[in-house]
């Protein structure tokens, strides 16, 4: 299969490049920079130029595939309207360029977009007051697309996908954890998180491309409900601080903004079980406190 990928040069993406050439796919990557383009060169994928504002390039990259792996997302929380609307287009873009073929769309989002407090599965709906509604748009453009002979397919990531040079929220925790000298959680630190390293997650990509039906949601979640205390003791172990509660008001002050702050207290546990069993995936990497008691996450001043 000829995979279109957007996102191909961020965390997640060369991962998810590597797993499809090394199973016999080819690969050609969006490119809106000179070193995003070597870099798709070196993991061996073909380039389009180009960016999420520029739809003919991405009409281009997704006519010329049999499929379409979307990662990308122009990042912008001071227009967070224009983020998502931008989001929206790309994905009724791509839609457009495989309609009515059968191909596939892989679309991303996150376990964040569900209703916190529960272990979600993969049939639970999005919660628009979640704290990540921002994805739900684009869940939405691309389920739609289903109707309109697209095998359109939304991968919900958990927070964080861990592996060698994340740059996500554990690296973010760990940067806070430094500046002030605490390994904090928020209140009792009982509220969960889940996880999936992000070989697991590549592969995840690649099964859900090669055997998911149409209009489905799957999860990229290998861990269901790490404790987050059990994460900021592991941070303070590695780095010999102490590790303390912060209650919901100081916490913005310590992590460094009230977005990440709530998002360091959500209660967000996920299950994969029906993705599991529908691809056969199995997640079967480093958990995520084996990573930070192994990985490269202490061994940069961040």
């Amino acid at each position: 299969m000829h995979v279109f990928v957007t996102g191909g040069t961020g965390q997640t993406g060369p991962a998810i490049v590597t797993e499809l050439i090394g199973s016999g796919h080819r690969v050609t990557g969006l490119a809106r920079s000179d070193a995003a383009a070597e870099r798709l060169d070196a993991l061996g994928a073909g380039v389009v130029r180009g960016s999420l504002e520029d739809l003919d390039s991405l009409r281009a990259g997704a006519t010329s595939a049999d499929g379409v792996v979307h990662m990308a997302m122009a990042t912008d929380f001071d227009d967070v309207e224009g983020m998502t609307r931008r989001e929206v287009n790309a994905i009724r873009e791509l839609g457009e360029a495989l309609g009515e073929t059968g191909r596939p769309l892989l679309t991303t989002s996150g376990t964040l977009v569900l209703r916190p407090g529960q272990v979600s599965s993969e049939s639970d709906s999005s919660d628009p007051d979640s704290i990540g509604q921002l994805r739900i748009p684009g869940e939405q453009a691309c389920l739609a697309l289903a109707t309109k002979g697209v095998r359109a397919i939304v991968v919900r990531l958990a927070p964080t996908v861990h592996g060698p040079r994340d740059h996500g929220f554990i690296p973010m925790l760990i940067a806070a954890a430094r500046r002030t000298g605490v390994s904090a959680y928020v209140g009792d630190g009982s509220n969960r998180w889940p996880a999936v390293h992000r070989l697991d997650a590549a592969n995840l990509y690649r099964l859900a491309l090669e055997r998911s039906p149409g209009g489905r949601v799957v999860h990229g979640v290998g861990e269901p409900a790490v404790a987050f205390r059990a994460i900021a003791e592991k941070i303070g172990e590695k780095l010999n601080l102490p590790v303390r509660s912060v209650d919901p008001e100081q916490a913005p002050a310590h992590f460094g903004n009230p977005f990440m702050a709530a998002v360091f207290g959500t209660d967000a546990p996920a299950s994969s079980g029906e993705t599991q069993r529908l691809l056969g995936w199995k997640p079967n990497n480093r958990t995520l406190l084996d990573d930070l008691e192994y990985g490269d996450y202490l061994d940069v001043e961040g």
